[in-house]
């Protein structure tokens, strides 16, 4: 006898990657806050993140298959978005902070989740750097970046109509400053002289390090990133409502979230017919049927 259908909930094996993911992200861009003075050096971060990203990559694309929650279909969707992302990013081309490639990160990451929105971060930097040849020891800092912008938008609240894209403007905005505040952390310990007062100093205590570095991130780098928090911003709030209902349409198609079991009906009888998640049955158990349920 069928049980009564399952409800969705937290995909363990998926949320336990990610979890695995931003922890080992954060500690890629805290070390200067927590190394002991010369313990790690610049020529061995950036290959080590990096071998270490594509293992986590990995693990959470292969969790979210295991979880049912990502398909070939949705696969493709992953590839189709990362090209695009790739496309757009040299139309900004940094100029006064101006960048293309976060609005599209922070809706799909909305839209799909967290897991893939942290993979299209990653995947769509490394797109974007081969196709400009901007392949260097940054690339790894920038890959992560761009996967924590993802994943939190992913976990950002429900909510709906104005309030959803003025949540995800104002979400856009920050994780502008995000990126800039993430990204410094890849080239502070290493780029000033040791004596200036903004600079790296190994053997300070954490918070006095924290100090040196939020000086550095005002007076070095707040302007520019203001740029990419405006564009990213305003992107959201003017695609927005167009490029959701797009990709939520895109999603409906894939199987981010499985929404039919087979299960016979309770009424006497052994026939089997397609239930929805929440128990409610589709006209007919053929494709048409489910074709039809999901447009």
């Amino acid at each position: 006898m069928a049980g009564k259908p399952q409800a969705i909930g937290i995909p363990t094996r998926a949320g336990a990657s990610i979890a695995m993911a931003a922890f080992i992200g954060l500690v890629a861009f805290a070390w200067p806050f927590l190394a002991a003075p010369g313990a790690i050096g610049s020529t061995q971060t950036a290959p080590l993140m990096f071998g270490v990203l594509l293992l986590i990559i990995v693990a959470v694309v292969f969790s979210e298959i295991a979880e049912g929650r990502i398909d070939a279909k949705a696969l493709a969707m992953l590839g189709v978005l990362s090209a695009i992302n790739a496309a757009l990013r040299p139309l900004g081309a940094g100029t006064a902070g101006i960048e293309t490639v976060f609005f599209l990160l922070v809706l799909a990451g909305r839209v799909f989740g967290p897991g893939f929105g942290f993979t299209l971060g990653c995947t769509s930097l490394f797109a974007s750097a081969l196709l400009t040849g901007g392949v260097g020891p940054w690339m790894p800092y920038q890959m992560f970046g761009c996967a924590f912008v993802g994943m939190l938008a992913g976990m950002l609240p429900r909510a709906s109509g104005k309030a959803e894209l003025a949540m995800l403007a104002g979400y856009a905005a920050f994780a502008g400053y995000l990126f800039g505040f993430l990204l410094n952390l890849s080239f502070w310990p290493f780029a000033l002289d040791p004596a200036s007062s903004i600079a790296y100093q190994p053997g300070l205590a954490p918070l006095e390090q924290l100090q040196r570095y939020l000086t550095f991130f005002t007076v070095t780098s707040l302007g520019w990133d203001t740029g990419r928090a405006v564009t990213t911003a305003i992107l959201v709030a003017l695609a927005g409502p167009a490029v959701l209902g797009a990709l939520r349409r895109a999603s409906r198609r894939a199987n981010f979230n499985p929404r039919t079991v087979f299960q016979p009906l309770t009424g006497g009888h052994d026939d089997q017919r397609l239930r929805r998640a929440d128990g409610s049955v589709l006209p007919e158990a053929t494709p048409s049927a489910v074709d039809r349920a999901d447009r």
